[in-house]
């Protein structure tokens, strides 16, 4: 069995057996009932969404090439002017790390390194990157931007996620 297999035959026993371990420094307000991921994502605080994020997207936990493709979906599916807002947000965190935009456009291929005139795939491109060599800087964004979020779809980032915020509302029921 591979270390992908054993990890999501992890999730699921966890999901299974209703585990919920709880999180170190999760936030303790207990007037936060999230109704939905959208309401999570309206009501939160950028350091809530930060930390389950920052839990559960990383490289070690999803490989880059389960993530990509559902990255490729998700930026699709956000309104034009939130992706613009994601691939800003990209530009300016990888900008403080040396890396231009107009290298980032060369050396991925995009067609263009203006926010406003990237398309879906270009923001893709650049989501994928960054969430393979900086993906501090994948995490930081998607706290900030949270909409990419809500459209990713793969069964092992949904568990991930369901496990994640089963333990987090577990604090909040105590």
């Amino acid at each position: 069995m591979s270390s992908s297999e054993q990890y999501k035959h992890q999730i699921m026993n966890d999901l299974a057996g209703g585990n919920s371990e709880s999180l170190e420094d999760a936030p303790s307000d207990p007037t936060k009932d999230y109704q939905s991921f959208d309401d999570f994502a309206q009501r939160s605080s950028r350091d809530e969404r930060r930390q389950l994020f920052g839990r559960s997207l990383h490289p070690n936990s999803i490989p880059p090439a389960q993530m990509e493709p559902e990255l490729q979906k998700a930026i699709a599916q956000i309104k034009p002017n939130e992706r613009d807002d994601v691939a800003k947000e990209f530009f300016k965190h990888l900008k403080q790390r040396g890396l231009s935009d107009r290298q980032l456009e060369q050396q991925l291929g995009l067609s263009t390194h203006n926010p406003k005139h990237m398309s879906a795939d270009d923001v893709s491109k650049l989501a994928s990157f960054t969430y393979h060599s900086h993906p501090d800087i994948f995490q930081e964004v998607l706290a900030d931007q949270p909409a990419v979020v809500k459209f990713l779809s793969n069964p092992m980032v949904a568990a991930v996620f369901g496990i994640v915020a089963a333990k987090w509302l577990s604090n909040h029921k105590h």
